[in-house]
C-alpha cells in the first residue's frame, strides 16, 4: 500500500496541488493529473486500483494510467514525501532523552 509519509502534508485539488515537507519546509508542486494520481493513491489500497480508476478517469489504456501513476508514486518516493509497502518508516530524528 502506498501512502504519504507522516511528515508531509497534502493540499490537492482538481486544479493541481502541493505537498509540503515538515522535513525540509518545502512544498512540492503537482500538475492536475499527478494531483488526481495522488488523491487515487491515497483512496485506494493498491497502486493496480488506482491506476484502474487513472485510466477510466482520462481514457487512458491500462499500460499508460499504470505508468502515469507509477511514476508519480515512485517520484514522491524518492522525494522522500511518500513510502509503499516495501519501504520501511523513517524514524525520527528526535530521541528521547533518558534520566
Amino acid at each position: 500500500m502506498w501512502h504519504l509519509r507522516e511528515t508531509a502534508h497534502p493540499v490537492l485539488t482538481e486544479d493541481g496541488g502541493a505537498i509540503l515537507s515538515e522535513r525540509t519546509g518545502r512544498w512540492s508542486y503537482l500538475t492536475p493529473t499527478a494531483s488526481a494520481a495522488v488523491m487515487l493513491l491515497l483512496a485506494s489500497t493498491t497502486v493496480e486500483e488506482a491506476s484502474r480508476q487513472y485510466a477510466e478517469r482520462y481514457g487512458l489504456s491500462a499500460e499508460q494510467a499504470a505508468d502515469d501513476v507509477r511514476t508519480v508514486a515512485s517520484s514522491l518516493t524518492a522525494q522522500g514525501l511518500a513510502r509503499d509497502e516495501q519501504t520501511p518508516p523513517r524514524r525520527s530524528r528526535w530521541t528521547r532523552r533518558r534520566p
